[in-house]
């Protein structure tokens, strides 16, 4: 038997979900035609992506036609940023610097061929954002040569360590240091969030927050991987990185994916609906997993006791220990789990968050995500710490060789 820890890294479809698509495909969508198509086939599939839109929107209490469908939440990121620094020349991104890699890299995309300006907020040592830098960086002082603010990005949770940001504050701050409201008033600087760690796993609020984009992804929740969605408002101007056929607002050319578009719908309102069950249930198996772990010898939360955070991750770093070798001998156990985010595509470096957090590289080379999802159960944690001590002896002999230290007691 294995047990699953990674679930911030994709979920499991639901049963649900792959029940709707199995049914979707064998026909029950009333025949194949493109939804854009004229013909009688066509506007019946067409019907079935509107109602799918509209239910999406109404689990995430937005207007339809805010909610443009992407294939995830790394395309949604990039739309947003990229397509900013195509609509304002020469602006400038203030982003956090513990961003999922499909908004960093495509800040510094923008700046190396768009000629966009980067800022980067501050966080403490828990990856909160400082709001005394939103006002510093979205309101430079004068004579600074800072071009202005085009866009503000912060992912709600971050997806390696769990911590919650205080969106409210921190959109509220971003008005305050613009001097404006209103999209409509000069100086505006629109605020883009990141959701994908924390839709159903938060109380995500769109029009409650203020923001004006937020990205999400449907393998997190229970859909397939394939499919996500951006919630954009309609007065936020973004230039579309490709062409074709002007779908989703213009702003992601493609035929739409109906069956995926269904999925995504059912998922988020599952996961809308369980959420704070979910969270009552899954933040005493964080809480056992964390204590249990912490009780080695040299192994640390990363997180402060007061930090919020998502009440499925789990995240701990460990002194003098080679992550690759602890995930190995995790594996070997049974146990999948990961040292962080998975979009790098198996390459091992230090944690970008945790650098921006104050760790040395060290710490951040030697870390352990554990994250729980709807099938977790206590005995998963329990397996996951029983195996956990072997694994660690490991880890740290291998760091050894790795560091030099072979012959140190």
């Amino acid at each position: 038997m294995r047990t699953y820890l990674d679930h911030a890294a994709t979920s499991p479809v639901r049963p649900e979900v792959a029940q709707q698509i199995a049914e979707d495909l064998a026909g029950g969508l009333g025949g194949w035609a493109n939804p854009n198509a004229q013909h009688t086939a066509g506007r019946r599939v067409g019907a079935l992506l509107a109602e799918a839109r509209a239910r999406l929107a109404g689990a995430l209490g937005v207007d339809a036609h805010e909610v443009l469908l992407t294939s995830g939440g790394t395309e949604a990121d990039a739309l947003v940023v990229s397509g900013r620094a195509r609509a304002v020349p020469g602006g400038r991104l203030v982003v956090s610097p513990i961003e999922h890699p499909a908004v960093l890299d495509s800040a510094r995309t923008a700046v190396a061929e768009l000629g966009a300006g980067l800022s980067l907020l501050g966080v403490d040592d828990a990856g909160r954002v400082a709001l005394d830098s939103v006002a510093r960086e979205v309101a430079p002082p004068a004579g600074s040569g800072r071009s202005p603010a085009s866009l503000v990005s912060v992912m709600a949770a971050n997806n390696e360590t769990g911590i919650v940001q205080d969106m409210a504050s921190l959109v509220a701050r971003v008005r305050e240091a613009s001097g404006a409201e209103r999209p409509d008033e000069p100086g505006y600087v629109p605020v883009h969030s990141d959701a994908v760690a924390a839709l159903g796993k938060v109380a995500v609020d769109f029009h409650g927050w203020g923001l004006d984009a937020m990205s999400l992804s449907g393998h997190k929740l229970g859909a397939p991987v394939g499919v996500g969605a951006l919630v954009v408002r309609r007065d936020l101007a973004l230039t579309p990185v490709t062409g074709g056929g002007r779908q989703e607002r213009g702003i992601r050319s493609g035929t739409q994916d109906v069956v995926a578009a269904r999925a995504l719908a059912l998922a988020v309102e599952l996961a809308v609906a369980e959420r704070e069950e979910q969270e009552a249930r899954l933040a005493p198996l964080r809480r056992r997993l964390m204590e249990g772990a912490g009780a080695l010898p040299g192994a640390h939360a990363t997180l402060p006791d007061d930090a919020d955070h998502v009440a499925s991750t789990a995240h701990l770093w460990f002194e003098e220990a080679d992550s690759e070798a602890l995930l190995m001998a995790l594996d070997l156990a049974g146990i999948d789990a990961s040292a962080g985010s998975a979009c790098h595509a198996g390459v091992a470096r230090p944690s970008h968050v945790l650098l921006a957090m104050g760790f040395d590289e060290g710490p951040a080379r030697s870390t352990l995500r554990c994250s729980l999802g709807r099938e977790s159960s206590i005995d998963d944690v329990e397996r996951l710490l029983a195996a956990l001590p072997a694994a660690l002896d490991g880890a740290r002999r291998a760091w050894k060789v790795t560091s030099g230290r072979v012959g140190d007691a």
